[in-house]
């Protein structure tokens, strides 16, 4: 009986021992936790709980650390948006209220009789032209808050591509006519069926043109439609001047202006839509050229099955 009894205190000892080792250990782990959740409210995001996995309070730790991490990355996304939205008031209290000014001296030039005959005809299709820009500018504007806004949403409807990219190139023709743009457009009879968003694939298609136009000073397009290893691939191809190879691998960043060269019209964000986009419809784009020979886009959209 004392054996049994002697026995029985040296476990009671040993367990309270033990359970005073495991108390001041969470405590020290609970302290750990406390001084780490202050370095992250003080903004250190990289601080980390380290905790090994048999230890009473890892699960804790590790939910701590994840907490932590998604904090993190959440916060260097609104940083992102933040310099993103910072970048773009920049470029519109320049690019929206140059053009602006120089319209409004045009119309008052007109209004108030500074200009009369061919210099008043002159100054009004000038000012004209340059509400067109500020329109073309602003619709772009639009476009982008749009597609970054949490209420963006698309549809994406199987439909038969061929046809919908003939009634959008049709628009384009009298403007290519009139700018001495020689076009070349190839869609074959047989159908594409792909699954996109209507007025997605339209503003795809019109912002690559538009920027053509505006920035190429190519005097011929090519357009191909063609199916490849299950995809629908576009070929969108012009002989303007090119892109800098340093400038290529920027274009559809937002805000990014090639300006060696190219007209400096433009938001810089009309490629940055478009590379946008395709992603948003599963699909791909990259851009090819040669300075001073032309620049090739090209899109690929897997078909429906």
């Amino acid at each position: 009986m004392e054996l049994v009894a002697i026995v029985s205190v040296i476990i009671a000892i040993i367990s309270v021992l033990t359970s005073c080792h495991i108390v001041k250990r969470v405590k020290k782990q609970i302290s750990e936790m406390t001084d780490a959740l202050a370095d992250v409210k003080n903004g250190n995001g990289n601080r980390r709980i380290l905790s090994a996995a048999n230890e009473l309070i890892a699960p804790l730790a590790y939910e701590i650390n994840d907490i932590v991490v998604s904090y993190e990355n959440r916060l260097s996304m609104f940083r992102q948006t933040d310099e993103t939205n910072r970048q773009l008031m920049t470029s519109l209290s320049h690019d929206v209220r140059t053009p602006l000014t120089t319209l409004i001296g045009y119309l008052d030039a007109t209004y108030k009789g500074i200009v009369t005959g061919k210099d008043r005809d002159d100054y009004i299709e000038i000012a004209h032209r340059k509400a067109h820009d500020l329109k073309e500018y602003i619709d772009v504007l639009f476009d982008w808050f749009k597609l970054n806004s949490d209420e963006f949403a698309m549809e994406l409807q199987t439909m038969e591509v061929g046809e919908l990219t003939r009634d959008i190139l049709i628009d384009w023709i009298p403007i290519f006519e009139d700018q001495q743009i020689d076009y070349y457009i190839d869609i074959p009879e047989q159908p594409f069926q792909v699954k996109l968003d209507t007025d997605g694939y339209m503003r795809i298609l019109n912002n690559l043109i538009q920027n053509i136009i505006a920035h190429s000073h190519a005097d011929k397009i090519e357009m191909t439609l063609l199916k490849q290893s299950g995809n629908m691939k576009i070929l969108l191809i012009d002989n303007g001047i090119g892109i800098e190879k340093d400038d290529l691998k920027h274009i559809f960043e937002r805000l990014y202006k090639c300006d060696k060269g190219r007209s400096e019209k433009g938001s810089g964000l009309g490629l940055s839509i478009v590379h946008q986009l395709v992603e948003k419809m599963n699909g791909t784009i990259t851009a090819e050229s040669v300075p001073g020979k032309g620049t090739a886009f090209t899109l690929i959209f897997p078909l429906a099955d």
